[in-house]
């Protein structure tokens, strides 16, 4: 019987892209730019947060931002009103972006000069946790209304982020939210992950992120 060969396609893919990911970590390394990767579910309140967080850094930090997105320059145009540098990324129906991608991105940003670089990454909390984007840390956003049991659901998504921010707390008291066991699940997942609550429409707790995000970058920049 003939054997017939087998190609492990997904595992291969993968391999090929932390190879680039890692690569383009040090060459921003080499630059001293710093890439956050924003990740979160859509309607969390992604743009909202960064806008909030720029307006708090731009006057310290150069920042520039990827938007991505499968289509629609909405959030570009939301972020390029704060007076910083932001570039649309269509991903032609993909929803996720990778290490290639963002390099195409930063070139199109020419982030050159930046300290800090946002990616914004496609709404969505499985496809984009999948794959490294070459970022120094991820950033993901868990708003109040999804529920406290998300890092349960999505599990991936919390072990390769970083920092969580709790999002929406201010209407905590309008849904049944658990902010006590919604912590106990995140560090289920990632025991060393930092924990924001915060209200980005108010601006309630954005401190204490932009804070941590700035000694970040200066971290990074000085190493």
């Amino acid at each position: 019987m003939e054997t017939v060969r087998i190609l492990e396609v997904k595992q291969s893919v993968f391999a090929n892209n932390d190879a680039q990911a890692d690569k383009l970590r040090q060459e921003l390394k080499q630059k001293g730019i710093y890439l956050l990767n924003l990740m979160s579910s859509p309607g969390s309140g992604k743009t909202t947060t960064l806008t909030r967080l720029i307006n708090l850094l731009k006057d310290e930090l150069k920042i520039g931002v990827m938007e991505a997105d499968i289509d629609s320059d909405v959030d570009a145009v939301t972020i390029s009103a704060t007076g910083v540098k932001a570039i649309q990324l269509h991903t032609g129906g993909m929803c996720h972006l990778d290490a290639s991608m963002t390099r195409q991105g930063l070139e199109g940003l020419d982030a050159g000069e930046a300290d800090l670089v946002v990616l914004e990454n496609v709404g969505n909390l499985v496809c984009p946790a999948e794959f490294d984007t070459g970022a120094v840390k991820n950033m993901a956003i868990l708003s109040v209304p999804e529920g406290h049991d998300k890092p349960l659901k999505y599990p991936l998504m919390f072990q390769v982020c970083d920092v969580v921010l709790i999002n929406k707390i201010d209407v905590a008291p309008y849904f049944d939210f658990d902010l006590k066991k919604c912590t106990e699940y995140i560090h289920m997942r990632n025991p060393k992950a930092v924990i924001f609550p915060i209200c980005a429409k108010t601006g309630d707790g954005v401190d204490a992120v932009a804070n941590w995000l700035k000694e970040e970058v200066n971290n990074w920049k000085g190493d």
